[in-house]
């Protein structure tokens, strides 16, 4: 009998298989409908080994053909841009590329929709990358081009969409696209997003981050998920040619001593109440424990306000605003952006300094208006919190201010990675602002700890 081949909410059925080891290692029996079952990721799989073994076999599972789609004008890809196809191509259409922010994933990511030639699935974290796609998209491939996501439903044969969409939809459309595209794909290892790729058919697939790496080893998951690292170029090696060439000075300030003590209390208050408790933060369950045990008692609360108070006083101390200010004032040419970590500090910024904020809050009509104000140079300051961190095409930007941020070494290289698009004669500038003798001075060492700032120069 015929093999055959099923697709049902995301995963590959066969009721029945022949007697061959490696194809029954990829299914489990299910019990309740007696048919064979495994996740959908496992097609391009089993469809190999079907051939391999010459048995014939039905395919009712994908719903996909080849799609008819050609570049509306030549690309003359960068040689890092080639190098990094030609891996993909090697490794069969699969694999994870990592390039520096600006380096031209998208371009990239075009030539390979027109080389596969397969509908096709593009999968990024925001609704504003998500719009951003689909305009290269069009103008690169001209054929419609659909959107999943903040309200749109347009299914096409390609189609963009957000983590959030595709891990609620795969399960309908997992086989309808032979082609999967994570962008950012460092965020497909969370629990909720893995779906997005196991419950695909795609035989195609392309992961695409400036920073793969993950602190909870979570690049591996994209590895099983979407193929191996097929290749890699370095910020240092772009620089200057590609990339804006660029320079990183760290200013640290001081508290004032009313800040100091303040400060002081707050960290002994927090730090007692976790030594008494014996918790530690070199282990993946230590944030958690202590977030418990803090709510447990009022000793609790209290160490968990003098965490937030010790932190806010850190973050957004008055030297670091005097320390802003000047920087505005020195590059009262050039267009800026203000990185925080939090909204509260971006909307006391806005306020002192009568400039708008651009948060997760703000409404997307609004986000592209202070955008387009920053691009054309009507505003020349934009101040956010962590949604321009990732995949949003500022080229204008030349000067980057880090006044506070978390110690994760992808979130800050994200950030210097949005001031390092290319233009003629332009040279960027990361400005980091930290806290002296406090626990943002070991946040700041530990965030730094990437190929993209060694060799930079002392801190100012």
């Amino acid at each position: 009998m015929a093999t055959e081949l099923h697709f049902d909410c995301g995963t590959l059925v066969a009721p029945t298989l022949p007697e061959d080891d490696a194809l029954r290692a990829l299914f489990q029996r299910d019990t309740r409908t007696g048919v064979y079952r495994a996740a959908a990721r496992h097609y391009r799989e089993v469809v190999l080994r079907l051939r391999e073994l010459g048995l014939t076999y039905e395919d009712r599972a994908k719903r996909f053909e080849p799609l008819e789609v050609e570049l509306t004008t030549p690309i003359e890809p960068f040689p890092h841009q080639k190098a990094a196809l030609e891996a993909w191509n090697r490794a069969g259409g699969r694999g994870l590329v990592e390039l520096p922010t600006g380096a031209g994933k998208t371009l990239l990511a075009v030539l390979a929709i027109a080389r596969v030639k397969r509908p096709t699935l593009v999968v990024v974290p925001t609704l504003d990358l998500m719009t951003q796609w689909q305009g290269v998209l069009a103008r690169h491939l001209g054929v419609p081009v659909g959107m999943l996501g903040g309200g749109v439903s347009d299914r096409q044969a390609l189609t963009v969409t957000t983590y959030d969409s595709a891990a609620m939809q795969t399960e309908f459309h997992g086989n309808r696209f032979g082609f999967l595209i994570c962008d950012e794909c460092h965020h497909l290892p969370a629990p909720s997003y893995r779906f997005i790729a196991e419950g695909s058919l795609a035989p195609y697939r392309l992961g695409l981050t400036a920073t793969l790496e993950r602190t909870d080893g979570g690049e591996r998951v994209c590895e099983e998920l979407l193929g191996p690292l097929v290749h890699r170029t370095d910020i240092r090696e772009l620089q200057g040619r590609y990339l804006a060439p660029y320079e990183v000075r760290r200013v640290e300030v001081p508290l004032t001593p009313e800040e100091q003590a303040r400060h002081d209390e707050a960290r002994a208050r927090y730090l007692g109440f976790i030594r008494q408790k014996g918790i530690r933060f070199d282990v993946p369950e230590g944030w958690a424990r202590f977030l418990a045990e803090s709510q447990r008692t009022d000793e609790g609360r209290a160490a968990y306000r003098g965490y937030r108070e010790q932190r806010r006083i850190a973050l957004t101390s008055s030297a670091k605003q005097e320390v802003l200010w000047r920087i505005l004032l020195e590059h009262r040419e050039d267009r800026v952006i203000v990185f925080t970590d939090d909204n509260e500090t971006v909307y006391t910024l806005a306020r002192r300094l009568l400039l708008p904020a651009l948060t997760h809050h703000t409404p997307v009509p609004e986000r592209k208006a202070l955008l387009a104000a920053f691009s054309s140079g009507e505003l020349p300051v934009l101040l956010t919190s962590r949604v321009l961190n990732e995949g949003v095409d500022v080229p204008e930007a030349r000067v980057g201010v880090v006044l506070s941020g978390s110690g994760s070494v992808r979130e800050h290289v994200q950030r210097l990675g949005r001031i390092l698009r290319q233009r003629p004669g332009k040279r960027a500038l990361l400005y980091e602002v930290c806290s002296a003798q406090t626990a943002e001075a070991s946040i700041s060492e530990r965030r730094r700890q990437h190929r993209a700032y060694q060799e930079e120069g002392e801190a100012c």
